[in-house]
């Protein structure tokens, strides 16, 4: 990598005074006019079980919220149990701790969440109803709610079909990936469903109301995207087309849907792993959530990747199914480019990628190839410290924010099976 990139950060960097939410953002003012015309702000991770990441992203949803009229979350989370989170978060509907453990990603099961999530309700509940900040699931897998849902809605409208969703239940907790078929039975039993369901949209919303026939075909649809996951092969096969590139895909039309409809204000804030909101692939050329929003929204999309020095994260061993993750630790390394962030500017820094000359004196970083961190939401037990994914700065990221001392998040409670 370069020389001068201590140089160029010196003089580009610019401090976080803390990671603390609901502290004043002075030191964030500088990203109203980065984001001025940005409709989606990317918010990555390196790691899913760090606890500063948690708090940081929490602070620029404050200011998201309150300075550029933000009025959407949109997590790397269940599209299907997020639902009963954003009723919570916009009417105070159930207990916040149980809601966040059925989204059913040990990951979001935090402290931290949750304290996200109150800071929500609190806000939205002294503004009014166009200005709530709501909280939305991208991720089709984990449809529990929706098999309940679309049960229900069918007993209520169509008895003699409820009988078609038996089926369907395995798509409750059923992964990714889970059940391959390279027929997709179960994706052409979900579509009749889902088709049943709006073909007949009219006539039942007289029986119940729009608003709930409605929601029962966009559970309808959620469950058709789910099937379309669960039957796909974990084999790589094609980047283009694999469940990977699929998954990601699903996402970022999910992200897209917010950000596009009516009554759509301010930026969406997306919170995912850097691998997914990076803007072009990542794993073996898999096209990326984030290539998909740049594409359609060009520069509207911004990509803000999130890095640390050294620490400690949360995170399962790679032959564990169960259970919230055990601490792993790390140094800091010239292996990657934490290294050099962290050797170049003390402390805690973001940093716009976007606005920089290329031919300024050590600029060159940012177009050169190199490596960063990754870590998944399982790392393998002892060889983790060595998992790198490449990386050109300017050519994944439009900035990034480093965190010099990372420490494991905050595991909620354990509430049993639903919380795994």
């Amino acid at each position: 990598m370069s020389n001068g990139i201590e140089g160029w950060l010196a003089a580009h960097a610019r401090t976080l005074d803390t990671l603390d939410p609901g502290a004043p953002y002075e030191d964030l003012a500088p990203l109203r006019e980065v984001l001025r015309d940005v409709r989606i702000v990317g918010l990555g991770e390196s790691t899913h079980g760090t606890r500063e990441f948690f708090r940081l992203k929490h602070r620029v949803l404050e200011f998201l919220v309150r300075d550029m009229g933000c009025t959407t979350l949109a997590m790397e989370a269940s599209e299907s149990a997020a639902r009963a989170v954003d009723a919570y978060v916009c009417h105070g509907v159930g207990d916040p701790v149980r809601l966040i453990a059925r989204m059913g990603f040990w990951t979001w099961r935090t402290e931290e969440m949750l304290d996200i999530v109150e800071w929500m309700r609190a806000h939205n509940g002294g503004v009014p109803a166009e200005r709530r900040v709501r909280f939305v699931g991208i991720d089709p897998q984990l449809g529990a709610d929706s098999v309940a849902a679309v049960g229900s809605y069918l007993e209520q409208v169509a008895p003699e079909r409820a009988a078609d969703l038996a089926e369907l239940e395995v798509l409750a907790r059923a992964r990714p990936g889970s059940g391959p078929d390279p027929e997709q039975r179960l994706l052409h039993r979900a579509r009749a469903v889902a088709g049943f369901l709006d073909d007949n949209r009219a006539k039942f919303a007289e029986l119940t109301s729009p608003e709930a026939a409605a929601g029962a075909v966009e559970h309808a649809r959620i469950l058709c995207r789910a099937a379309d996951l669960v039957t796909r092969s974990l084999d790589p096969g094609s980047p283009e087309d694999n469940v990977f590139a699929v998954r990601d895909r699903y996402m970022a039309e999910a992200v897209a849907r917010h950000a596009e409809g009516a009554g759509a204000q301010g930026p969406v804030a997306l919170w995912a792993h850097n691998g997914h909101i990076v803007k072009g692939a990542y794993g073996n050329g898999v096209p990326s959530l984030g290539s998909h929003l740049r594409a359609r929204f060009g520069e509207g999309y911004y990509a803000l990747g999130l890095l640390f020095g050294k620490g400690s994260f949360r995170a399962r061993s790679a032959n564990r199914t169960q259970g919230p993750g055990v601490r792993h630790r790390i140094g800091t390394s010239l292996r990657s480019v934490e290294g050099r962030l962290a050797a170049a500017v003390p402390g805690n820094y973001y940093v716009d990628l976007r606005a920089a000359d290329p031919s300024a004196e050590g600029a060159g970083w940012l177009h050169e190839p190199s490596a960063q961190r990754s870590f998944g939401a399982a790392v393998p037990r002892l060889t983790y410290r060595f998992h790198t994914a490449p990386l050109t700065p300017a050519e994944d990221y439009d900035g990034l924010a480093f965190v010099s001392r990372s420490t494991c998040s905050r595991p909620l409670p354990d509430l049993g099976p639903e919380s795994r």
